[in-house]
């Protein structure tokens, strides 16, 4: 994916090394081929930009797998025949970036993006080996796509999930193409005169960036930091009566 004069310059001029961190960039476009979706082409440009500064990427199209709806971390346990959650399970598990893409239907996000959030929630009861949730420590963002207004509606859904959950959300971690009201090309539609739609819409490309830089910056500070503190967070401690021993910051109850 090709990125503008000014993303790819702030790519060299990058002094920091983001080299052991790893992204995950899932699609929840309702199309079924993840190379035919408009948000899959918007996801690519911040992919772009992370890969260049030594960033492990993956894409994950989520429709590509059988993954049903539910709120258990194996649906084969409750009816289902397959899921396919497991497995995808654990790519999200090594991520230390999460950027969630999905299109605008009736103004909100795609129904396989609901799927996405009840999933992760699914697994909101695991905990890291500090006692917190095992989504303390990551970092998440939101691409949203369409041709309607509400990218900041959904990206406001999105992101109090993620965070609910334990991700931590940088400032402005969202951006989004919606183009026109009402009908007309969809982000990367080839248009009239060759060119692609959204593809030099600078509000569109200067939020992507700023949102790719900050995923970026704020998991470089969590990882160097050692993460985020367990003081008042671990969830292994909180029993009734018992008396935490925070100076010991091996504690376990």
């Amino acid at each position: 994916m090709a990125l503008t004069e000014h993303q790819a310059s702030l790519c060299a001029e990058n002094r920091t090394d983001y080299s052991d961190l790893r992204a995950l960039f899932v699609n929840t476009s309702l199309k079924k081929a993840g190379e035919e979706s408009h948000t899959r082409l918007l996801m690519e440009v911040s992919g772009e930009i992370m890969a260049r500064n030594g960033v492990a990427v993956d894409h994950l199209h989520l429709l590509d797998h059988q993954v049903p709806p539910g709120v258990y971390p194996d649906m084969t346990e409750y009816g289902w025949e397959r899921d396919d959650w497991p497995a995808l399970w654990e790519r999200v598990k090594a991520a230390d970036i999460l950027v969630v893409g999905t299109p605008i239907w009736l103004g909100e996000e795609s129904s396989t993006c609901r799927v996405l959030i009840e999933r992760l929630y699914g697994m909101s009861g695991l905990l890291n080996d500090r006692g917190q949730s095992v989504f303390y420590n990551r970092v998440g963002g939101t691409v949203v796509t369409g041709n309607e207004d509400g990218v900041k509606h959904v990206a406001m859904t999105l992101g109090f999930a993620l965070s609910h959950l334990g991700y931590t959300i940088p400032p402005q971690a969202d951006c989004g193409w919606v183009g026109e009201a009402g009908p007309g090309p969809s982000y990367g539609d080839e248009l009239e005169d060759g060119t692609r739609a959204g593809f030099d819409n600078d509000f569109t490309q200067r939020n992507l960036t700023i949102m790719t830089w900050n995923l970026l910056h704020l998991a470089r500070i969590l990882r160097d930091a050692g993460g985020i503190p367990n003081h008042g967070n671990n969830r292994e401690a909180w029993k009734a009566g018992c008396r935490f021993d925070y100076a010991n910051p091996d504690y376990r109850a």
